[in-house]
């Protein structure tokens, strides 16, 4: 058996940014392969051409599945699984009333083993083959969803959410115990195997200006580190904000102050924004996590991703599940669309694609391993089945090209969709 891999059937991958150049930003390949060897991507192209250059290779013949880089969720909650489609709440009383009871049984190390288990195996049936996770105040948890990804191979970025106020007993830290374990575990796990450890305060109002500032010197310490956040979801949460913080010009400065503003920021929805917190994300490079599911389930507002992607934000894409109404990132391209289109600037085919894949992989700044296909990235692939219900297969069968091809699976595709998923090279789910 040969050490090298060929998987051929319709291939799609980005040579540039899609939200700057649209559909001429990709390369498709009718009948082309990506030549697998080591885990990473060893080539890729035309598929006769590469059955004639790596003759011993084991072939894979996908039909007609597209095969793409593997799916990139930018923001979720893997503490929040089981309580994904919670019927009524806005953010605030939703927090309180599902998500806090929920975040306190991840105290117990099997029970947040078995969550995390549960949720990587759900994003593994819906081809997303990284996650970027909040965890719980609790180490344990953090453990779990690491140790978890590890026994799938996959590359995940989470870190321990820190609170020290305006939540529960039983979920909240101190300033002290926020920095000495998130310490504790960016040693532990930081850059082992496939997990990134990403510094995360839940967001202002669930922090004291001196966990603030903790956190802000521990991101000082690690700069390699992502810092993940919540920014501007809800005009009450603004308010809120503005109540707890008096002194700041604005919701970013509550974290900017603290040095909680940098190129290696991730600031989920970030729908109301002022004009200054717009050129002070540009300004330093930070990124934006668009959580569109979440944004119409809890009635949150519109993100503008044009708008960011026009001043040269980084725009990733998420489920923000529990909030997120939907743990396919199939899914959540429609609804990126169907938000697009209430923004008045409906976003084509490719760019959804892009912003699922390499995009998302941009705001983590690890365009270079994963969400794409590009030779020496990390073999995460989903091949898509482009006719997996009667209903796509009807307008499937009339497309004229890859995009009209694809789109129907994005607007009404689910997991039936996913024909197959590998991670690291190596095959998880399907043929």
């Amino acid at each position: 058996m040969s050490n090298q891999t060929l998987m051929i059937g319709q291939t799609l991958w980005f040579d540039s940014d899609a939200m700057q150049n649209g559909a001429d930003a990709a390369r498709y390949h009718r009948r082309g392969g990506i030549l697998i060897d080591g885990g990473k991507v060893a080539d890729r192209g035309d598929a006769d051409d590469l059955r004639k250059s790596y003759p011993q290779a084991d072939v894979v013949d996908c039909g007609e599945g597209l095969i793409l880089p593997g799916f990139v969720d930018a923001h979720m909650h893997y503490p929040q699984t089981r309580m994904i489609a919670s019927w009524g709440k806005r953010l605030i009383d939703w927090l309180n009333t599902y998500t806090f009871p929920e975040e306190m049984t991840l105290a117990d190390p099997a029970e947040a083993r078995a969550r995390a288990d549960l949720t990587l195996d759900l994003a593994l049936a819906h081809g997303t083959t990284t996650q970027v996770s909040y965890c719980t105040i609790h180490p344990c948890s953090v453990d779990a969803f690491f140790e978890s990804a590890a026994a799938r191979g996959m590359r995940v970025f989470a870190g321990k959410t820190c609170m020290d106020r305006n939540a529960p007993d039983g979920l909240r830290d101190t300033p002290q115990t926020a920095y000495d374990q998130s310490k504790e575990l960016i040693g532990k796990w930081h850059g082992k195997g496939r997990a990134e450890y990403v510094i995360t305060p839940r967001f202002s109002p669930t922090s004291t200006p001196e966990q603030l500032e903790a956190l802000g010197a521990l991101w000082a310490e690690h700069p390699n580190c992502l810092m993940q956040t919540h920014l501007s979801e809800q005009t009450d949460e603004i308010e809120w904000v503005k109540s707890l913080f008096p002194n700041a010009k604005d919701y970013l400065e509550t974290y900017e102050q603290f040095g909680l503003l940098g190129e290696r920021a991730l600031y989920g929805h970030v729908i109301h924004m002022e004009p200054r917190e717009m050129d002070r994300l540009a300004e330093v490079g930070a990124a934006v996590v668009h959580c569109p599911t979440s944004n119409t389930f809890i009635g949150s507002g519109v993100f503008e991703a044009a708008k960011m992607a026009s001043r040269g934000i980084r725009v990733g894409l998420a489920t923000d599940t529990g909030g997120g109404s939907s743990f396919s990132m199939l899914r959540t391209m429609a609804a990126a669309y169907e938000i697009g289109q209430l923004a008045g600037t409906a976003l084509h085919p490719a760019q959804l694609l892009w912003l699922a894949t390499e995009g998302s992989a941009r705001a983590l700044k690890a365009e270079d391993r994963i969400g794409t296909l590009a030779i020496g990235s990390e073999a995460d692939i989903t091949v898509l089945d482009l006719a997996s219900t009667p209903a796509i297969a009807q307008r499937h069968a009339r497309a004229k090209d890859i995009w009209e091809a694809l789109f129907p699976t994005i607007m009404m595709g689910d997991d039936r969709a996913i024909k197959s998923v590998w991670v690291n090279g190596h095959p998880v789910t399907g043929e």
